[in-house]
């Protein structure tokens, strides 16, 4: 544990508490929560006076926080909101002046997220700058914050479930991981939030795995303004979760309800509930109630506003702080002029961590102004006209507290007005300038992926061999032989979802694996997508490996919160501290019927930028997908085609060796009149119209993606297009979507525009969702005959003699 600078701050204690270890703790917790008051209290003003943009934060639930950081342990891990600064500062985990930091969004010195994140978000190292794993066993591991409103319960379900792992099989700990799985994963989330859908899904989850899971609600009667009788039926959470209590077979989960002033009551009731639930893994709930939110919800609002003059003042009897103060006193722990030293001492030391916090994130705009000033002074010295240094100057100098972005468009503004002057003399300003853009890509356009060296862009390319003695197979046995060699060779590897264990998946590419490696490996979940996700994202973040399945790509959509909200923004947001490299395995195009055969793919990369796409046009290829995956530390969605599972295909002699890299497409079929660019069940429909198309004597150029998400990091397709100078995408996803996509990376961000001759074309299945049956599907989804049809028009345009109207 680092040294809590909060704690060593605190004032020597005078008489019995330098004498009484549990005085000196009590006084401990309690100079905690006043210095966190105090820091609450001045982060509003912060904002209010425009040094932050906005602050959300933890008054009121100060009290419950030291407490639970009392049951906090070496190994734990929180998956928590945006009110927990206590919590923080009680484990050592954030400073004062990493308080601030972070809500100045101080690039150079918030520890938590560089400056990307609001305040209150928290996240320490899971991961060390080489994207080696630290030692989560040494630490309190708090993983990266999100805002979204109950968003953290479902990644809590994935950490409380690698403890169950890895009690199951220990070894897999690698003394980093796991003390036998006796941690306990920690969520916070505020009472209106339990009335999201993945807080009931997730205790759910949490009471048939039977995790250790310590749930924690704050409750302050509020959801921003909305009383919490307008959200928990019967107004209380504990009371509606009644049937999911424990019964005697130790089915179900703990429940313990305290109320949120009550110091003594709260230290008791977290540690003896976190020791049993170390001991049994039974997930339990506390309903922590009459919290109080002294300063509102934000600093958006006025709480005066929704909240009753009686409630007003029944939370300042109550105030949780207060309540703890006068208990001090009663117990004779500390006498008034020691507790009001305590408390006077608190103010002035919250002050100089501000004040310090802000000298540090202002000394870099302080700098660039000066360089700035020192840049127009030279240029006023030197122009003939000095009139545009003289207002552009004005105008920097009269900023208050400047953001470092100010400073740049000023320095735009000014090049704008000089665009005619010589270069030399423009040159020191655009130095500036450009200096502030590159270290900007630094601070806020790094860590969407991994750069270590198991980075998936890193992994390398082997291809598969075949021999005559090569076999012919089933898709899904091509599959199945994958998974038997992967789940071999990888014993941190597990698969789940819907049907995946027993019988081996609807579509059998697991059969026999559950029997053959165990239950704990290969299983089934309940019908709960978002959880499943979560799932496998808290195990990934704990150094397991998860095959985590959707079992149709429509149902994606269920879980895609805490895809795009979580795992794709995961490394970003923690500045590259923590990763979960997990693998969503799906499958998807073609299958007849309005809920089965989604092809949404401009969802998915238009939302989960962040994680990487793979779009394999059959086995041998998937499998060499996943190979790659399974060997890099970046997260994936690898969509398998649905109608392809019982299609021949010869399978590889280095079933399990070989790799696909990303971001290269394969050139199927060389051509020279068109490039036609498509992936996944696609390329089988593009093939058939090819047959057309060469009975007309055009030679079509067919391209696999193979990965929309990196997509062809080598231009082969601009290659093709200084060849064909025509180019059609094709896919069954909506208008606008990935054949919009592709167009735009081709076209546009490879230049590709340079090479055509004809208008650049796209070719996509209907608006609406692909109705039931044959006829529906031939109609709404591009066909062979489409495909011939587009290219053929394509050729009209170049030589209408040769290629006249087909039905005019």
């Amino acid at each position: 544990m680092i040294e809590n600078q909060i704690l060593k701050a605190m004032p020597v204690p005078a008489g019995n508490a330098n004498e009484d270890p549990y005085i000196r703790e009590v006084l401990n917790d309690f100079w905690i929560c006043i210095v966190s008051r105090e820091a609450s209290l001045l982060a509003r003003k912060e904002v209010l006076s425009g040094k932050a943009k906005f602050g959300i934060i933890g008054d009121g639930k100060e009290v419950p926080q030291v407490a639970l950081a009392r049951a906090y342990r070496k190994g734990d891990f929180r998956s928590g909101y945006y009110r927990d600064q206590t919590l923080a500062f009680a484990l050592g985990i954030s400073s004062l002046e990493d308080f601030f930091a972070q809500l100045y969004a101080d690039t150079q010195n918030d520890p938590f997220s560089g400056g990307r994140q609001m305040n209150n978000h928290f996240a320490t190292p899971l991961i060390d700058k080489d994207g080696n794993w630290t030692s989560h066993k040494d630490s309190h591991n708090i993983t990266s914050d999100i805002s979204a409103t109950g968003g953290q319960m479902s990644r809590a379900l994935g950490l409380a479930l690698a403890s169950k792992k890895y009690r199951e099989r220990p070894e897999l700990a690698n003394d980093m991981f796991s003390d036998n799985g006796n941690e306990v994963t920690f969520v916070t989330i505020g009472d209106a939030s339990t009335s999201e859908g993945v807080f009931w899904e997730t205790m759910n989850a949490a009471g048939v795995l039977r995790v250790p899971l310590a749930v924690s609600v704050w409750d302050d009667g509020y959801g921003i303004s909305v009383p919490k009788e307008y959200q928990t039926t019967k107004g209380s959470i504990s009371t509606l979760l009644e049937g999911f209590r424990v019964n005697k077979k130790g089915e179900g989960i703990d429940i313990y309800v305290a109320k949120g002033w009550d110091y003594p009551t709260l230290c008791e009731l977290y540690e003896k509930g976190i020791d049993k639930m170390r001991k049994t893994h039974i997930p339990a709930l506390f309903h922590i109630e009459e919290l109080t939110q002294p300063q509102g919800h934000s600093t958006s609002g006025s709480h005066e506003r929704y909240k009753s003059k009686e409630r007003l003042e029944w939370e300042r009897d109550h105030d949780c702080i207060l309540v703890m103060r006068n208990w001090i006193l009663s117990q004779g722990l500390a006498s008034e002029n020691e507790i009001a030293e305590l408390e006077e001492q608190a103010k002035i030391y919250a002050r100089s961590c501000r004040h310090a916090a802000w000298a540090k994130y202002a000394t870099q705009a302080i700098q660039a102004v000066a360089e700035l000033n020192a840049i127009y002074d030279q240029l006023s010295g030197v122009l003939i006209d000095a009139e545009i240094i003289k207002t552009q100057q004005l105008a920097l100098n009269a900023l208050i507290n400047p953001f470092v972005s100010e400073l740049v468009k000023n320095a735009k503004r000014t090049l704008i007005a000089l665009k005619n002057t010589d270069i030399s003399l423009r040159r020191p300003l655009i130095v500036w300038m450009e200096k502030r853009e590159t270290q900007a890509d630094v601070d806020y356009h790094t860590n969407l992926f991994s750069h270590s060296d198991k980075a998936a862009m890193k992994v390398k390319a082997i291809k598969p061999t075949f021999s005559e003695a090569s076999v012919t197979k089933n898709g899904y046995e091509i599959l199945n032989s994958f998974w038997d060699k992967s789940l071999a060779q990888y014993p941190h590897l597990f698969a789940f979802g819907e049907d995946v264990g027993r019988i081996g998946g609807v579509n059998q590419a697991f059969v026999g694996m559950q029997d053959k490696y165990g239950e704990y490996r290969v299983f089934d979940t309940g019908i709960r997508e978002w959880t499943i996700m979560g799932q496998a994202a808290g195990m990934c973040m704990r150094g397991l490996r998860t095959i985590a399945e959707i079992q149709y790509l429509d149902y994606l959509i269920y879980g895609l919160v805490p895809l795009s909200d979580d795992v794709a923004t995961l490394r970003y947001r923690s500045n590259g501290l923590q990763q979960a490299p997990m693998i969503v395995r799906t499958r998807g195009h073609r299958l007849e019927g309005i809920w089965h055969a989604g092809s949404p793919m401009g969802m998915i990369l238009h939302s989960l930028r962040g994680i990487y796409l793979l779009t394999p046009r059959n086995f041998v290829q998937a499998a060499g997908l996943y190979n790659t995956m399974l060997q890099s530390d970046d997260p994936a969605i690898v969509v398998e085609c649905l109608n392809g599972y019982r299609l021949k295909e010869t399978m590889p002699d280095n079933m399990g060796e070989y790799c696909i890299p990303l971001g290269e497409p394969e050139i199927l079929q060389h051509g020279t009149d068109v490039t036609l660019v498509t992936y996944g069940s696609c390329i089988r429909v593009a093939q058939d119209a090819m047959k057309l198309l060469e009975q007309h004597n055009i030679s079509v150029e067919l391209i696999d993606v193979q990965t929309l998400m990196p997509f062809d990091v080598n231009a082969t397709i601009v290659e093709s297009l200084k060849k064909t100078n025509r180019v059609l995408f094709l896919d069954e996803d909506v208008p606008g979507g990935a054949t919009a996509y592709m167009l735009q990376e081709v076209i546009e961000k490879q230049h590709g525009y340079k090479y055509l001759d004809s208008a650049p074309k796209t070719l996509c299945a209907y608006e609406h969702r692909t109705p039931y049956g044959t006829d529906g599907d031939y109609f709404t989804k591009p066909n062979p005959e489409q495909i011939f049809e587009t290219i053929y028009d394509m050729m009209g345009e170049v030589d209408v003699t040769k290629y006249p109207k087909l039905y005019s």
